[in-house]
This record gives C-alpha cells, structure tokens and sequence, in this order.
C-alpha cells in the first residue's frame, strides 16, 4: 500500500496586485470635462490688457489622457483643449501627471506641462505660451462609499488647481471617464 500526496498550487490570472487590490501594473486611458474659472493677478506682465479690465473668465475643457498605474503610484500624460467665456477664447496644451493611487479608482496628483493661450481680442495683448503646474485629487465611487456603482471602470470627480508660470490661478471641477 502506498500513500500519496497532492499538493495544490493557486495561480492569480490577474498578475500581481497592488496593496489595495487592483492590477500592479496596466493601462488607463480616459477622457473627461471639467468647468472652472481662470484669473491671471500678475499685473507686471498683463497689465496691458484694454481699458485696464482683468485677465479673467470661466472656461470649459476637455482632457484627453492615459494613465500608467504602477502598483501604489502612477505616471500619465494628458492634452487638453479650454473654451473661454471672457477674453480668453482658448487654452490649449499637454501636461504629465504623477502621483498616488488611493483606494481602487482614487489618485493623488502633480502635474506638469505646457500651455498656450489664445485671446478673442489681442490689442494690448498677445497670445502667450508657458510653463503650468497643478495639483489635483480624483475619487470614485468605490472611494466614497458608492461600491458597485460603476465597477472598476467608469467615472471619477476630478477637483484640481493649476497656475499659469505662477501668474494665475485655475481651479477646476468635473468628471473624468476611465475605461
């Protein structure tokens, strides 16, 4: 008589996982629309503008962007297209992100990039192109305590603020669409 043994050996199909669950490393493309306001402060460059009125207004945008999760944090790129509803007509531009992944959809970020502005009525001001940085959080629905709502794909609030070579302040709200 003999005895025999079996050993039993689980497999993930998934790959590793990150400490909060979710893939360690993937591929998250998304698109999104978020409204906000854009106020430039600095006189000394933009105190040409006519009839001394500020450099400011509301503004539309759409971002289109993919993210690169690696296990609790994350690295992306992004283009964005502004619409203005003042005297800037558009803002334009690209920017890289980096920051920590929180939960199973929420991010902390940084981000980097450049920007061109585009005027409905240059006189007394040119369009200028510059350096913008920002700061930003997006949570999910899972991260907020709305489980099963939308999965691990759909959307997330997007709240951010940028600036302008430090010469303005650009705060942001809306959603952003990951598949």
């Amino acid at each position: 008589m003999g005895t025999s043994s079996t050993t039993t050996t689980t497999t993930s199909d998934t790959g590793p996982t990150a400490p909060d669950g979710s893939s360690f490393f993937g591929f998250e493309p998304y698109f999104g629309i978020l409204g906000g306001y854009d106020s430039f402060d600095n006189r000394a460059e933009f105190n040409s503008f006519p009839n001394n009125r500020r450099l400011e207004g509301a503004q539309i945008e759409g971002v289109l962007g993919a993210n690169l999760p690696i296990g609790p944090v994350f690295v992306g790129v992004e283009g964005f297209g502004a619409k203005g509803f003042g005297p800037i007509n558009w803002e334009y531009g690209v920017r890289g992100r980096g920051g920590l992944r929180i939960g199973e959809s929420g991010l902390v970020y940084g981000s980097f990039g450049r920007t061109w502005i585009d005027m409905k009525d240059n006189r007394g001001f040119v369009n200028r192109d510059d350096w913008v940085y920002g700061l930003g959080v997006e949570v999910g629905p899972r991260d907020i305590g709305l489980g099963g709502l939308t999965g691990q794909s759909g959307a997330r609030l997007r709240l951010s603020v940028e600036s302008y070579d430090l010469k303005s302040i650009r705060p942001m709200a809306g959603v952003i669409f990951h598949f």
